[in-house]
């Protein structure tokens, strides 16, 4: 695959939807990406018209009808195995350029260290459902549990934000494992989007010039 596969991640309120909004409009015209080559944005869960379903039940299902923790794990394992099929692997392929918020670190750092759920089968998911497919670049943006939270007041919680700060402090440090483990680049989030936007450029650079 000649393709790049470029990641953003990290807690809720982190800044990412901003942040690849920026990426999208600065990436074509960089000088990273070979001319002729499309940018493809996309997200998890929901990347795909059965992701968008499995997105509804997973983040917007009333608590009485919510999936048990690992029905929910397995269909964050679906969404995906999905997701790569159908988009980023044959998007790669055609050399175009692939950029999401959100893929598999996320499910280890809520649903393993959030939840608690067993690390092994989580990575034994992982690799059934991306069939050892990774990121080229993982941007994980760092943001303290009380940034988060005020960034948030007053937005309406999915069923995952509403599962309480102690459970969101347990995300955080498993995101900080994972970063550590998988050698993503970690980009400071609690500053002005500017300021976030430039390092994330360089941090683009210096990794894929």
């Amino acid at each position: 695959m000649s393709g790049r596969f470029i990641v953003l991640d990290g807690i809720d309120g982190c800044g990412k939807s901003t942040q690849l909004d920026h990426l999208l409009r600065w990436l074509p015209g960089s000088g990273l990406m070979p001319d002729g080559v499309a940018l493809v944005s996309t997200r998890e869960p929901g990347g795909t018209p059965l992701g968008r379903s499995v997105r509804e039940l997973l983040l917007h299902t009333r608590a009485e009808q919510a999936p048990a923790p690992t029905a929910e794990l397995l269909l964050y394992a679906a969404d995906r195995a999905q997701h790569v099929e159908q988009l980023i692997r044959p998007a790669l392929e055609r050399g175009d350029w692939v950029i999401s918020d959100r893929f598999s670190g996320s499910t280890l750092a809520y649903q393993g260290h959030g939840r608690g759920l067993d690390r092994q089968l989580i990575d034994q998911l992982e690799r059934i459902a991306t069939a050892g497919m990774q990121p080229d670049l993982t941007l994980w943006l760092t943001l303290p549990l009380e940034e988060s939270l005020r960034r948030r007041r007053g937005d309406q919680a999915d069923r995952i934000e509403a599962e309480g700060q102690v459970f969101l402090q347990r995300v955080i440090e498993g995101f900080a494992a994972i970063a550590e483990q998988r050698g993503w680049s970690a980009i400071a989030a609690d500053r002005p989007a500017e300021a976030v936007s430039r390092a994330l450029e360089q941090e683009l650079m210096d990794r894929l010039g």
